[in-house]
């Protein structure tokens, strides 16, 4: 193995899991409501819409409309999940917004969520620039805060509006993404042994994805507007390299650290970024595809909230147990990847069950 191989397979953090339990007791989601189907896609990418199922599994995205923001997703997916929890605002001892695509850069999206929900007490904590795996680092955040004893309930949020960062008619980026918002409640709980079990954390640097302005190395200019640098970039094969490698890498580094296999996992929950890498990681594991939930056919990449997605969908339908084992997994820019490795605890008196009074996703098209 060269010098360069070996520091690439050592680039992830392998850990323990937490002493104190926790539970997530309730799931919410939000969907804009314009749908963007591929055959109108078509019209700007010059792709087929057979094309484009073919390569993604994508058949169609949202939109959100020009006078709403990332935050007005977020509040609107946090109000079911808090509702499904039995938590009101003021119990809210933290406000967790992952996203890449914030409102503005100041002040922080988590910080216009709590305002608009009326959390006064929450602290609010904004992760981004792990992209689309900023879903992940928000959670393993959320179960370290819960290990407080002066910490009982946290709002995670991951939410993204992929479409006001993709250069019109992009024939790559442009027929991946959508918007959406989706949002957990975890909450402590009396379960022996839920919780966070293990985690793998892992990142090596590539601009293989990147939005190049807008940052202190390349200000906004009229040079930068011109040259359409505060679009996203992405190099296919690179992502599709990197995602088939170091997500079921992840995965297993993970469940082989908490004792287990992915053979005991009963739910995956992932980065729902094309079906093509999700079916290969499949594979790689030797896992069957009723234990991983699939959005992204109806969502899109929905970015940071695609693994939230897919846990809202299992936790409204009641199939998310108390003693359950479940993944969290994804990748993003930078590269960024991660999992973590849990067990459901039941919920508190005081909580509702995971996904209750919720609405399920909409039914995926019909043949």
């Amino acid at each position: 193995m060269t010098a360069v191989a070996h520091e690439q397979a050592a680039a992830s953090h392998t850990g323990d899991g937490l002493a104190v339990p926790f539970a997530i007791t309730g799931t919410g989601l939000h969907l804009p409501p314009e749908v963007v189907t591929n055959e109108e896609l078509t019209r700007t990418t010059h792709r087929s819409g057979d094309w484009i199922t073919a390569r993604t599994g994508i058949r169609e995205r949202r939109r959100l409309a020009p006078d709403l923001a990332t935050s007005d997703m977020c509040v609107s997916a946090a109000r079911p999940a808090m509702e499904a929890a039995g938590v009101r605002p003021s119990d809210l001892d933290a406000v967790v917004v992952a996203s890449y695509t914030q409102d503005q850069p100041m002040p922080s999206t988590s910080l216009i969520v709590k305002d608009a929900l009326g959390a006064n007490r929450a602290m609010a904590l904004d992760v981004a620039n792990a992209a689309c795996a900023s879903g992940v680092h928000a959670v393993l955040l959320a179960a370290h805060l819960l290990q407080n004893r002066s910490i009982t309930t946290v709002l995670v949020i991951g939410a993204d509006c992929a479409s006001r960062i993709i250069r019109p008619g992009d024939r790559t980026a442009g027929v991946f993404f959508g918007d959406a918002a989706a949002a957990a409640v975890l909450t402590r709980s009396r379960t022996p042994g839920a919780g966070l079990l293990s985690y793998d954390i892992g990142s090596w640097l590539s601009h293989a994805v990147q939005i190049p302005a807008g940052g202190s190395r390349l200000p906004t200019s009229p040079e930068t507007l011109a040259a359409g640098s505060h679009y996203v970039s992405m190099d296919g094969p690179a992502v599709w390299d990197t995602a088939t490698t170091r997500l079921p890498e992840s995965i297993t580094n993970a469940t082989r650290h908490a004792g287990l296999t992915p053979q005991d996992v009963d739910h995956f929950f992932l980065h729902q970024a094309n079906i093509n890498i999700l079916d290969a990681a499949r594979h790689r594991l030797g896992i069957t595809a009723d234990r991983v939930p699939i959005t992204l056919d109806r969502l899109g990449n929905t970015g940071a909230a695609g693994l939230f997605t897919a846990l809202h969908q299992r936790a409204s339908a009641g199939e998310l147990s108390p003693g359950d084992i479940y993944v969290m997994s994804a990748i993003g820019a930078g590269f960024h990847w991660g999992t973590l490795c849990l067990r459901q605890g039941a919920p508190s008196a005081a909580s509702g069950a995971a996904g209750e009074h919720i609405t399920s996703l909409p039914p995926g098209p019909q043949p």
